[in-house]
């Protein structure tokens, strides 16, 4: 049931992926359900690139080279990482958002279509038992000078994907009613 799968999907971390790959099919996927999301006047702003093979491993380099140049001091440990998590993941998929060119509705409803599309594969990802995790460093701001982008597309973030062994931990949630006001 869609609700269960909705309550019990969690952000699977890079440091717990196993090695296993991802099946191309699977991405496949996990693309199309987010293909799906929701788009005011139907301007379809998602755009990904997905990365497998050497390509994560150039992402790392690239990612942690830029973090070093902009950083006035630059921590070995956020080094490792973003130099380890592409390598560790079955692929990795960057998020951009393609800005519809006339403008025609509002920047962040194109962002929240976007995210829509994110939360698809989200649950697709879940379905599949696959872990995922959205990130979105300051440095995808830079993304430009590593992906070649379109006129208006812009990285939003980097969806981690890989599978792992074990459970993902259970969480709870305040409850609605204190997050909700009711009018008549």
């Amino acid at each position: 049931m869609i609700f269960d799968l909705i309550k019990n999907r969690r952000s699977v971390f890079p440091v717990q992926y196993n090695n296993e790959p991802i099946a191309k099919g699977d991405i496949q996927r996990i693309l199309e359900a987010a293909n799906w999301a929701p788009t005011h006047k139907k301007t379809e702003p998602w755009r990904f690139k997905v990365l497998t093979g050497e390509s994560k491993e150039k992402l790392g380099m690239f990612l942690s080279e830029k973090y070093m140049a902009t950083e006035t001091r630059p921590k070995q440990m956020k080094i490792k990482k973003l130099q380890e998590n592409p390598k560790r993941a079955g692929a990795v998929i960057a998020i951009c958002m393609q800005r519809d060119p006339k403008e025609s509705v509002p920047e962040w409803e194109e962002v929240a279509a976007v995210a829509m599309a994110v939360q698809n594969m989200w649950l697709c990802c879940a379905a599949l038992g696959i872990g995922c995790y959205w990130s979105s460093p300051r440095l995808i701001s830079y993304m430009n000078e590593f992906f070649e982008m379109e006129n208006g597309e812009r990285c939003l973030g980097f969806f981690y994907m890989g599978h792992y062994d074990g459970n993902v931990p259970q969480v709870g949630r305040g409850a609605i009613e204190e997050k909700t006001v009711w009018l008549n």
